[in-house]
């Protein structure tokens, strides 16, 4: 839309000075003949200068008519133009993807600025960050909480105005708005569908840790005490027979089946909920369990996970399962050292790595486990099994999942 010169008229200075200027030389000369008694000059002189007058103020009013009538009509373009470059807001900020708004804000720039060619110019592609007029045309940069992502550009013949620059300027300030909520929309979609990925991955892990915790109280403790009334209803008979020799031999392999029983149904306690996780801290509870293994197994475990205090307590507690399952991974691998170590990394997240010297992994199946638990803290998992021997186990969580409350 060509703009016009803000409230310009025809109207010449020039013809108005002619006749205040005739006004005033008929009245000198109606002043002299009265004053010299040239009647007849100072009647003539007093009629011609009562028709300039009227003939002035006659200008006068025409002209102030003129240019009221333009200024209206100014008014009315301005008028016209907002109301043209609302729509164009209104359009591109209906509910589009980012790079149809883009598209949206180009067609109505070239339609409301009567322009021969709009398009959208990356951030390279505009290096100046200002609003200027070029030959022909002009261009408006995008920016996003001050940060440039791309300008418009818009050319027609004859250029543009000031004026039209300041309008572009508001119509690529509300698309650059419009575009970057657009892309706030996306991700925050994709960030509810991520949780709801995980809130289903979580319920299916709970179901199937109550599974293998269920096989495994039926497999194990269960058939123990089952096998020991069987052992004490065996003692009882015997006794009853008189043969107690046989009736105390029988005592001694229950009792001992007995503390294995018990000893089994304390570790299963530790590993559900360890009691030195909750009173002493994540790097006990982990060095607790190094202590363990290295009674039980006669394998040397280093740890080094003096920055997993700093972890919320659901990701100690997941995060020590994770540790705990690589540990009986790693023990299968009948290595001669372990090293556990838990670090921050310069984002925000954390790091665990289990790293051993033993026989490399084979079958993927027995990682399955901790794969699992991986995926319930939306971390990642990488498993390195070196030629020349050993496997390292590390997985790195993200910051959200780090710092999360309960």
């Amino acid at each position: 839309m060509p703009s016009r010169s803000r409230f310009a008229i025809p109207s010449s200075t020039r013809t108005a000075g002619a006749l205040a200027a005739a006004t005033v030389t008929a009245a000198v000369a109606g002043a002299i003949g009265w004053a010299t008694g040239l009647f007849w000059l100072a009647a003539a002189s007093l009629v011609t200068a009562t028709a300039f007058a009227g003939a002035f103020a006659v200008y006068l009013i025409v002209s102030e008519r003129r240019r009221h009538e333009s200024a209206e009509d100014e008014l009315q373009a301005q008028a016209s133009f907002l109301e043209s470059l609302v729509d164009s807001i209104a359009a591109v900020s209906t509910p589009l993807e980012a790079k149809e708004i883009i598209e949206r804000m180009c067609e109505e720039a070239k339609q409301l600025f009567d322009a021969r060619e709009a398009r959208f110019l990356s951030r390279a592609e505009n290096a100046a960050g200002e609003p200027r007029l070029t030959e022909n045309g002009m261009i408006v940069p995008l920016a996003v909480r001050g940060n440039q992502v791309g300008a418009l550009s818009l050319i027609r013949p004859g250029g543009f105005h000031r004026w039209d620059l300041m309008r572009a300027s508001v119509l690529a300030a509300f698309a650059s708005r419009a575009a970057e909520n657009a892309r706030l929309i996306v991700e925050a979609q994709e960030r509810e569908s991520d949780r709801a990925r995980l809130a289903e991955r979580l319920i299916t892990a709970e179901q199937d840790e109550r599974r293998r915790l269920s096989l495994y109280l039926h497999d194990g403790p269960v058939q123990s005490m089952a096998g020991i009334a069987l052992m004490n209803d065996a003692a009882l008979a015997a006794i009853r027979d008189g043969r107690y020799e046989d009736a105390a031999k029988v005592i001694e392999t229950s009792l001992e089946r007995e503390r294995r029983t018990m000893q089994e149904l304390r570790d299963l306690s530790f590993a559900i909920e360890p009691v030195v996780l909750r009173d002493q801290g994540f790097g006990a509870a982990v060095r607790a369990l190094g202590d363990q293994i290295e009674q039980s197994q006669r394998i040397t475990v280093a740890t080094e996970t003096d920055a997993g205090e700093r972890l919320s307590e659901k990701a100690q507690v997941a995060l020590y399962q994770i540790i705990r399952e690589s540990l009986n991974q790693a023990v299968r691998r009948q290595p001669q050292q372990i090293g556990i170590t838990v670090v921050e990394l310069d984002g925000g997240g954390f790091a665990a790595e289990i790293d051993d010297d033993g026989v490399g992994e084979r079958r993927r199946a027995s990682l399955e486990e901790i794969d699992e638990r991986v995926r319930i803290l939306n971390a990642r998992l990488s498993v390195e099994s070196r030629a020349e021997g050993g496997t390292a186990v590390r997985v790195v969580m993200p910051p959200y999942v780090a710092a999360a409350e309960e």
